[in-house]
């Protein structure tokens, strides 16, 4: 799969990812400092679901009606960041194709998907 990464995402989420065989643009290697609503448009050009850990994409996407290819939105918060790749990893691999077209959020334990235009 494709993902557009926040900047906001730990780099071992990235290699993780990038080491399991997907493409991921990370934001904080080419445009660091780019708006949230610029971020969410680079993702939806390139059809690809966007990782974060910034809880203002929910926002846009939920309250603002905002087109997107997939938010998966990561709340891993007081785990190292190799435990956060470790568990990002196994949620794209086990459930990739539901994060499309989705709001998911990745939580210790739980994952939560949403489709868009489900309530």
């Amino acid at each position: 799969m494709n993902f557009l990464a926040d900047e906001g995402v730990d780099r071992q989420i990235v290699e993780r990812l990038r080491q399991n065989g997907h493409q991921v643009l990370y934001v904080a290697e080419f445009e660091p400092g780019t708006n949230d609503d610029a971020i969410l448009s680079q993702a939806n050009d390139i059809h690809a679901p966007l990782l974060t850990a910034d809880k203002d994409f929910g926002e846009l996407v939920h309250r603002q009606g905002l087109i997107h290819a997939g938010v998966i939105l990561i709340r891993l918060a007081g785990l190292s960041p190799e435990a956060k790749a470790k568990i990002v990893a196994a949620v794209v691999h086990e459930r990739g194709s539901e994060l499309l077209q989705s709001f998911s959020v990745v939580s210790p334990g739980l994952v939560r998907v949403r489709k868009s235009g489900s309530g």
